[in-house]
Order: C-alpha cells, then sequence, then structure tokens
C-alpha cells in the first residue's frame, strides 16, 4: 500500500489507532487462524498496524514477520516487542515462506486492480499446506472514507473467487458489519484458507 494520502492518516493517528484494542470479531479470528498452524509457525503479517495482532500470535509462541507501509506502526509494533519493518505489498516476494499468512483488512487500501496481482503474491509465498486468512470490507469499485483513506471494494463471492483461482481451499468464513476507525458501520467478510499440498 503506497497512497500517500492513506499513510498520512495513519502516520497521523496511529496512537489512537493502537486504542482500538482486538475487538471480539479479531479475537475469534486470530484463534481460528492459529488453531490450523504448526507449534512455531512463521507467519508474514500483511499491513500489520501498530502490531497488536501480531503480539498476540507472539505470545501464543509464533514467529511473526511483521510489515507496514506506515512509519508510526512499525515504531508502535517494535514497542510492544513485535519485530516489525517497513514494507509494502510489491515488497512480498519469494516462494514457500510462510507457515500462515495474515492480511486483516490491509490488502482493501490497495489499487482495486492490483489486488489480484497483491493475492497472488501472498499465495505464493505461503508453504503448501500452509493457512491463510484476509480480512476485507466488501462493496464495488473505489472510494476515499471521511479520514481520506482510499478502499477498493469487491463482493464476498468476488473475494471466494478470487482466493480459489489461486488453489486455495477456504475452510471457515464470516461476514458481518462493524464499525471501523473512521466511525462507518461496513460491511466485512472474513475468509480463512489452507494452500493444498500437492498441486
Amino acid at each position: 500500500m503506497t497512497d500517500r494520502e492513506t499513510i498520512a492518516v495513519y502516520q497521523s493517528k496511529a496512537e489512537g489507532y493502537a486504542d482500538l484494542g482486538i475487538s471480539p470479531t479479531q479475537a475469534r479470528a486470530i484463534e481460528t487462524f492459529l488453531s490450523a498452524l504448526p507449534d512455531h509457525a512463521d507467519i508474514l503479517d500483511v499491513g500489520s498496524g501498530p502490531g497488536l495482532h501480531a503480539a498476540a500470535m507472539i505470545a501464543e509462541g509464533h514467529n511473526v514477520d511483521a510489515i507496514d507501509a506506515t512509519q508510526a506502526f512499525v515504531d508502535a509494533a517494535r514497542a510492544r516487542g513485535v519485530p516489525a519493518r517497513l514494507a509494502t505489498f510489491d515488497d512480498i516476494v519469494g516462494e514457500a515462506l510462510y507457515d500462515g499468512i495474515w492480511a486483516s483488512f490491509s490488502l482493501l487500501h490497495a489499487p482495486r486492480a492490483d489486488i489480484p496481482r497483491h493475492l497472488a503474491a501472498l499465495a505464493h509465498a505461503l508453504k503448501p499446506g500452509g493457512a491463510f486468512f484476509l480480512g476485507m470490507k466488501t462493496g464495488s469499485g473505489e472510494g476515499r472514507d471521511d479520514l481520506g483513506r482510499r478502499y477498493s471494494y469487491f463482493t464476498d463471492a468476488e473475494f471466494e473467487a478470487m482466493l480459489t483461482d489461486l488453489g486455495l481451499r477456504i475452510t471457515h468464513r464470516e461476514t458481518g458489519k462493524e464499525a471501523g476507525f473512521s466511525g462507518s458501520v461496513d460491511p466485512f467478510i472474513l475468509l480463512h484458507a489452507v494452500k493444498p499440498t500437492h498441486a
């Protein structure tokens, strides 16, 4: 995610964003995700924000590679013991590197046309048998919220098709509506998937 306006919003509001904590919905998703992983798994947290989710995973004994495009978030994550680094979706390269990939409401800030290739890069970086989590707001088109953050939207069916087209098998899905950082209540989808151990 390299949209300057979106990064500027997060840079200026990083402390307030961290104060949101982990919602019950997010806590359930983390538990489901971790239940599909081996002990001491290598996890990529894509768009890790202030490191709340990564810290919870580290507390369970996992190794987390936390990346974010906002320096204030990287600093906040490091302050809570998460080895975060500054990176964007385009920096995700390599094959079969991670036991699990956690992409919680981060890819939605990428240009809509780029999301399929970002998902493909993530699937490529996932080990066979690995677990994948995707959390996204749903809808259509692109736009900015009241804070100026850019969003890209797809329908539930489109997200599911993108994952299955990459060879991932969806194991759990949850949909609903929840208030975000801007205060607006938006529909979302949470998808858990696994990468087959053979082609």
